[in-house]
């Protein structure tokens, strides 16, 4: 059974002034099989993010539905884990406590909320880090924090709204190393949103390409490189292959959003 359905889902948002509304999402079908790992890639603008915001629930599709195990998807919920761009955490809140914020919320007990707080403090890389700020941290160290404390709630989806877009190139590269050697171990679904080609081709099985605005699925390419997946993957003549291809269809796609003045 498929986990996460995506049924003619599409989007308009209010026009300024009076004006015409805003379509963001044209219909869009989307299925995703348990434990896939999804890469959602397309120029700036064409909704991408707001795709992922209506499968968290935290937007309402204009038409259509999102379905997980066969449930409608209302509003947010522990099914869906999200990590953002943008760090996210609670500045006031350690480590450890921001790990165990949706734990305790859950009523786990303190024992098992320290349990699942230094697993994944030690499978993100963060030991000896437990007890600093936000603001002690570096970029890398925030999102491996955010990604720690999304995993720490179970999540049967995690989604992922290019969460290493603000991070150097080196730290990009061994986020999605340290990502991607989480999902191999684990197999919990995911769905990534990303522009960068290299990126999604790394991380996915398979990559769903958007049209430049309003944003449709125009093609679905199954990534078949094996895993355990090493970074120098990317330098041989498969992958290659795969970059050509997408980087030709994402070249349309800007090309026609830039001459709709996206």
């Amino acid at each position: 059974m498929s986990k996460l359905v995506v049924e003619t889902v599409s989007k308009a948002f209010p026009g300024l002034r009076r004006g015409p509304p805003t379509r963001a999402l044209e219909p869009i079908d989307l299925v995703v099989a348990d434990n896939d790992f999804i890469s959602i890639l397309g120029p700036s603008g064409c909704g991408k993010s707001t795709l992922l915001r209506i499968v968290a629930g935290l937007e309402a599709p204009s038409t259509g539905r999102v379905l997980v195990d066969g449930r409608a998807v209302a509003s947010p919920g522990p099914d869906r884990g999200m990590v953002f761009q943008s760090y996210t955490l609670f500045p006031w809140l350690t480590v450890k406590q921001n790990i165990c914020f949706g734990l305790r919320e859950k009523g786990i007990a303190p024992a098992d909320q320290d349990r699942i707080a230094a697993h994944f403090i030690d499978r993100v890389g963060l030991r000896g880090f437990e007890d600093h700020y936000p603001k002690m941290l570096s970029g890398g160290m925030q999102q491996r924090t955010a990604l720690a404390r999304a995993l720490a709630n179970d999540p049967k989806i995690l989604l992922l709204d290019e969460p290493f877009g603000a991070l150097d190139h080196q730290t990009r590269a061994l986020m999605q190393e340290l990502l991607l050697g989480i999902w191999e171990a684990d197999r919990t679904t995911v769905l990534f949103v990303t522009h960068d080609i290299d990126e999604a081709i790394f991380m996915a099985n398979r990559v769903a390409v958007m049209t430049a605005r309003p944003g449709r699925v125009k093609s679905d390419v199954r990534i078949d490189l094996p895993h355990p997946r090493h970074y120098t993957v990317k330098t041989t003549p498969e992958f290659s292959a795969y970059k050509a291809r997408l980087t030709e269809e994402i070249r349309v796609e800007s090309i026609k959003a830039a001459e709709m003045g996206a």
